[in-house]
């Protein structure tokens, strides 16, 4: 598996997760800005951050 793809994997987990957590009822707005969930959204932006770098590398490797 690629460093992408394990990104990516990593990135869909996270969703289903916060999926699952919303879908409960027990979402809190202020928890996902300053709470629990503010972790999570450091790592989500960082790993679609990480994803973003590694596909831009790849489309310039191809022109």
């Amino acid at each position: 598996m690629s460093k992408k793809q394990e990104l990516i994997s990593e990135m869909l987990e996270m969703q289903k997760k916060f999926i699952a957590h919303e879908q409960s009822g027990a979402f809190d707005a202020e928890e996902y800005y300053v709470g629990e969930w503010k972790t999570y959204r450091e790592r989500y932006q960082e790993l679609a951050a990480e994803v973003r770098e590694i596909a831009s590398q790849e489309a310039n490797f191809w022109k």
